[in-house]
């Protein structure tokens, strides 16, 4: 990689969340602001709202590492879940295994052990992120749950984090009882243009820069031309931009590598692309909200024939290992710690590139090193097969398993999972690069 060439210690730019790395911008402290809220007052929880990658989950971690260890955490990142399995999830979290109790047991051992942290002066905090997907009959077990008290006060504290569609869910009718109970609202929007130089900034100081400009003053109005200051997308055009740079024998960033890194990205500016969103969605009578119309394409992760996880693609770069920093996890000694990337075009098109992996990728029993992915296109990975789906594309595929885990994978398959252990030695000959 490129760390030598600008003299850093360790990679700027990661996709994954890593609150080291958090910059707070005025509006991202406001949100951490009314987290910390939820700690001192319990008449109420809080709604924390952001489009994709607008930096909601980093500044969760950044939240959470710095609580006093008198506070109790449930942190719930899979919402794709009914009642019971969410009643299960939250009580998984706290230590229990609940999986043959029967939904009046859940709530009955989770009352419990409520006021038992109560008693003995502990806080028990629920957070719950991607809580956009919730069902309205879930969101209701969160508004009982929300309910419980002592006789003098709520025992239990409450942050929802998700998408906007998750304000447009929480103001339907059905759900005015749970609303009434919403103290704080706040929505994270994109970073300003001076927020976008100075977050760029930041993350190259924590990687070890040292106030070096590693980025040339003419290029932050072309990162913000492409990227709208979402987070998410600047460190991919970054990250890109610098590998463009070292491509070129060079320890700065101009805007000749960003143009580069536009072209192999194939982005059109920012705003273009939201115009083409929101033309598509006015085109298929929905509304720019309607989640469904942001989705360009998906991966179907299976194993033995069984689909475990899937997970959606948007505009930018998605990295795929054994780790768990990759943004989907598979935990198997015949796939290395980042061992393939998907670049996903602001036209739905999306490129997949072997990281150097020690097994490759391949696609019709032929080992590939890039390969264009088309609707129906299935990657072997190690002992995992990846179906790639274009959402816009798929009539013909009668299940798109909607209600498999979107994020990490941790469970393998079996025959991989014996030499997960042995990552140190065995697992990094067969997986490592």
């Amino acid at each position: 990689m490129y760390i030598e060439n600008f003299k850093l210690r360790e990679l700027p730019f990661r996709l994954s969340p890593d609150p080291q790395f958090l910059y707070l911008s005025r509006a991202h402290a406001r949100a951490k602001a009314y987290m910390e809220s939820t700690i001192w007052f319990t008449d109420g929880f809080v709604v924390v709202t952001g489009e994709i990658g607008a930096g909601k989950t980093t500044l969760i971690e950044s939240f959470l590492r710095q609580l006093d260890s008198d506070v109790v955490i449930a942190q719930i990142n899979q919402t794709q879940v009914n009642a019971v399995e969410f009643l299960q999830s939250v009580l998984v979290q706290f230590g229990f295994s609940p999986f043959k109790m029967k939904k009046a047991e859940l709530i009955a051992t989770l009352n419990s052990f409520l006021i038992e942290q109560y008693a003995a002066g502990r806080k028990v905090l629920l957070i719950i992120d991607e809580a956009q997907n919730l069902s309205l009959k879930v969101l209701e077990e969160i508004r009982m749950l929300s309910g419980i008290e002592t006789t003098k006060e709520k025992v239990l504290r409450i942050i929802l984090a998700g998408q906007p569609e998750l304000n447009e869910k929480l103001d339907s009718p059905e759900l005015v009882q749970l609303t009434q109970r919403i103290r704080l609202r706040f929505h994270l929007g994109t970073l300003s243009r001076e927020d976008l130089r100075s977050y760029v900034r930041h993350r190259l100081d924590v990687a070890g820069a040292d106030g070096r400009e590693i980025f040339a003053e003419d290029t932050y109005p072309e990162l913000y031309k492409y990227t709208g200051g979402v987070p998410r997308l600047v460190n991919t055009l970054c990250d890109t931009a610098m590998m463009a740079a070292f491509n070129e024998d060079r320890d700065f960033v101009t805007p000749a590598d960003l143009a580069t890194s536009v072209e192999e990205l194939q982005w059109s500016d920012f705003a273009t692309r939201a115009n083409a969103i929101a033309a598509r969605s006015a085109h298929n009578g929905q509304t720019s909200g309607d989640r469904s119309t942001r989705l360009l394409s998906k991966l179907v992760l299976s194993t033995d024939g069984k689909a475990i996880a899937e997970l959606h693609l948007m505009p930018g770069r998605k990295v795929i290992g054994r780790t768990p920093d990759n943004d989907l996890q598979i935990d198997s000694k015949f796939i290395s710690r980042h061992h393939c990337q998907l670049v996903t075009g602001s036209d739905g098109l999306t490129v997949i590139e072997d990281l150097n992996s020690t097994n490759g990728i391949m696609v019709r029993d032929k080992r590939v090193r890039r390969h264009s992915l088309r609707d129906g296109d299935v990657v072997t990975i190690g002992q995992h097969e990846i179906l790639y789906v274009d959402e816009h594309n798929s009539g013909h595929f009668a299940d798109t398993h909607d209600d498999l885990p979107r994020v990490d994978v941790n469970a393998a398959n079996e025959d991989a999972g014996e030499g997960a252990d042995d990552d140190a030695s065995s697992g990094d000959a067969a997986g490592a690069r």
